[in-house]
């Protein structure tokens, strides 16, 4: 599997994780069929979703059902990219996508499938969104 980001949504991302540093951010991750893998062209605020300094809360029951929805995101403001086993138990989707402080490029992220095994990504031009 390969993941794709749309640019512009790529680099909103790591806006919105830079704005709200120290907090960890959580985001549902819309997607379809692209290439030979998934597109994340657009993501979602979960509803009542708690945001903290080391720490993101949300109730699964109160999303509704999505099946664009391919995957989530959220930040750690430590700079680690590595999912810990509390990231595990909160995945929602069949990715994982975690953005890490400094929040600044493409090295500030990584792609996790179920099983924590690191997953390729490419930033796609917007254009071709």
């Amino acid at each position: 599997m390969k993941i794709y980001f749309c640019e512009n949504v790529l680099y909103s991302l790591l806006s919105y994780a830079r704005d709200m540093h120290p907090r960890e951010i959580f985001l549902l991750l819309r997607g379809k069929r692209f290439r030979d893998g998934f597109l994340i062209y657009e993501f979602l605020f979960p509803p009542l979703t708690t945001l903290g300094k080391g720490f993101v809360s949300f109730n699964p029951s109160m999303i509704p059902i999505d099946l664009t929805i391919i995957g989530s995101l959220h930040s750690h403001p430590s700079g680690i990219l590595e999912p810990s086993v509390e990231d595990y138990s909160g995945m929602y989707g069949v990715i994982m996508v975690i953005i890490a402080y400094p929040y600044n490029g493409v090295d500030c992220i990584a792609v996790f499938d179920k099983d924590g095994r690191h997953v390729h990504f490419e930033v796609v031009e917007s254009s071709k969104c």
